[in-house]
Parts: structure tokens; sequence; C-alpha cells
């Protein structure tokens, strides 16, 4: 996209081509388009279905106001999910934050919704393209008075100027991820030093980053919606809550925090009830507050399942009843799964290097029932267990 094709789209002529194209039917595009070059010019057509296109899969990740922004392919993959934004822009209010610079804020993501929350933002962009999306995306969504946009290095900007600081680096380049810190653009060093310049600050990061990542003082905090990690965030200066780590999950909001030197929990064998962690407690590295809750043990030290006798509601972890346990053997797995009559499973595992869809094929199923099979190692020996949702 070309900044001309921004002007473009925010013409009358292409506002009212993009309320036109809503919710089109992609299976018709070619003839759609046919039509509709013979009444606009071919550029605006092409940049008006790629809209229509690029609306409807933000839609479940940036809300109803997908449906009034402009984005790229690029922009949407590193946009925020919006109500993982809302609640980031709830904790620089929370702490009496009244401006934000928002660095490397791209399509606006995470500019729109800490406007939303009555904040004055300044967003920071080296890409004027992504500025300029993200000033119209405020304009149509009414938020052009509290967000402004600046085409910048932001590597430039004092964040000292500003009462809260928030940056999300690019974690990509060339299409690939890019997982060495040190790689992103700017690279965590930098970011390190926002994170220590600014009095409340933040920056989003990779889920998968090292749980010290952070300098000391500051807080990870590790997100989940409906049971998938999604991101992470690192807290300094005022949005730091004084712990180390916290997992998140939404949209319950439930929260777990840690210092980051837990005792290791203790480790027992298969009993009635497993309980499979969230994936924000696990990558926060805080299992122990599910076995805690289910007064449970692990299979294995180095497995996030937890074995319990009875069925303990706790948001953290989700629950099954277990049915029949056995050292994995794929003759006996069969056996035991046509003995239940059951003709499909849900394959679920950690600390085993079989493939779920291999497994299917190789277990020959015929029968009508279902059951959840969980490949795993009880005190470091494979095992699978037979089980079903609690």
């Amino acid at each position: 996209m070309t900044l001309a094709d921004v002007d473009a789209l925010r013409s009358p002529a292409g506002r009212a081509l993009l309320a036109a194209l809503q919710g089109y039917d992609e299976r018709a595009a070619l003839a759609l388009g046919e039509r509709l070059r013979r009444e606009h010019p071919a550029p605006l057509v092409a940049a008006a279905m790629t809209q229509a296109r690029l609306r409807a899969r933000a839609a479940p990740r940036l809300g109803p106001a997908a449906a009034s922004m402009l984005l790229t392919p690029d922009g949407l993959e590193q946009a925020t999910r919006a109500e993982v934004a809302a609640r980031r822009a709830r904790r620089f209010v929370d702490a009496g934050v009244r401006d934000v610079v928002d660095l490397c804020c791209g399509v606006g993501g995470d500019l729109l919704p800490l406007a939303a929350a009555g904040l004055d933002v300044l967003g920071v962009d080296r890409d004027p393209v992504a500025c300029a999306l993200a000033a119209a995306n405020a304009e149509a969504l009414g938020l052009a008075a509290r967000a402004r946009v600046l085409a910048a290095d932001v590597t430039a900007v004092d964040v000292r100027a500003h009462g809260g600081a928030f940056c999300d680096p690019a974690r990509r380049a060339g299409g690939r991820r890019v997982m060495a810190p040190e790689g992103w653009s700017p690279p965590w060093s930098w970011v390190e030093g926002v994170l220590a310049a600014s009095p409340a600050a933040g920056a989003k990061v990779a889920p998968g980053v090292p749980r010290d990542l952070a300098p000391p003082g500051a807080e990870v905090e590790w997100v989940s919606v409906d049971g998938d990690v999604v991101e992470a965030a690192v807290w300094a200066g005022a949005l730091a809550s004084g712990v180390r780590h916290r997992a998140t999950l939404l949209p319950s909001g439930a929260t777990v925090t840690g210092s980051g030197a837990e005792e290791p929990p203790p480790v027992g064998p298969v009993r009635r009830f497993l309980y499979e962690p969230d994936g924000a407690v696990v990558r926060a590295g805080l299992v122990s507050a599910v076995v805690a809750a289910v007064d449970g043990s692990l299979l294995d030290p180095t497995i996030a399942y937890v074995a319990a006798d009875g069925l303990v509601p706790t948001p953290l972890a989700r629950p099954y009843e277990v049915l029949e346990a056995l050292p994995f053997q794929l003759k006996r797995l069969r056996a035991a799964l046509r003995a239940r009559d059951v003709g499909t499973v849900v394959v679920k595992k950690r600390g085993s290097a079989l493939e779920p869809e291999q497994l299917r094929r190789q277990l020959r199923l015929t029968g009508s029932g279902t059951a959840t099979v969980v490949l795993t190692r009880v005190a470091g020996e494979p095992w699978a267990l037979v089980a079903r949702p609690a």
C-alpha cells in the first residue's frame, strides 16, 4: 500500500466503495471486481477489495472497530487483540498516567484503545504509510482529538517528555519471526532504555521470551485469550506491581503472580483427575499455583500436567477425569479404546514426540464414542491416559 492508496481510500469515493463492499462474498470476487472497475479506477477497486478482506480477517482480533479501520497485512499481524489492548490501556489509567507515547504504533492497534481510555497519545512509527493509516483510523473512530501520529525514528523520541511510554518492537523480518530479542527492531537493549527512562513504561514482547528477560524491578505478564497464549508484556516504573511474573487469563480476568523463585511442586502418580494448566500459567512458571489450588502433584517434574484426587473449580486449568492410565504401548492403547467403543480421539500431548495425526492413523478406531488421549510422561516414562473433560 502507498500513501496515494490511503488518500484514495479516505476520499468520498473510497469511503463509499468500502461501505458497499462490507460483507461481500469472496466467492464472487472476480465478477464483483470486474463490475466495479467499470465504475471506479482499477487501483482504487483493488485497494478497497483488499481492505474488505483485511477487515473481515481483523474482526475476531480487533472487534467491531475493524469494520471502520484501514489495515495492512503486516499491521494486522502485529496489532494487539482488542481485549488485551483495552486491559493494557486501563493499566496506564489506573497508574494515574495522562499522556502516553506509543512507539512503533503501526496502524494503531494500541494507539486507539489508549486514546479510547481517555489518554492523550502520540503514536510514532518510521513507516509513513502505517502512520497515515493510524491517523485515518483515529479519525474514523472519533479519536483524532486524543491521538496524534508522527512519522519518525522512534529511537529519537525523548520518552521522558511523556507521562508514560509503550513500545511494540517489530519481531518479524523478511516474513519470518525473529526469536532473539536483540534482533528485534528496535533491539531489546534499546527497549530496556525506554523502560528505565520512562516513569511508567510497558513493552509488548513475544510469549516465548525467557522469564528473566525483564530488568530488575520489572514485571513480565503472559496473557492468554480463551486458552491461547497471545502475548507477553514487560511493565516497569509505575506500571510494575511488585511481582516478577504474572499470568492473566482472558476473558475471565483471572490472574496469578509469582516471585520467580517458587519451590518446585511435588511429584506423584496418576490420580482420578488430570488438570491441564492454561498456557499463560505455564509460560509464567506458575504451575505450582495450580498444584496448590487442587491439592495435587505433577506427573513428572518437567511436564505441566497436574494430578489430583478431587474435582476443584479453578480458572487456571482445564480438568479431565482419567478413565484409564497405562504405560504407552500402541497395542494396549488401541485395545483400551476399542473396549470403550471409542472411534474418535482428541489427542493432547506434553513431553511426547508422537504427532497426534500419526497416532490417530495408527489406532485405526471404528467405534461410536469419543475420548481424550493424553500422551505424557509419568516419572520420566511415556504413558497414555484415556480421559474425558470433567
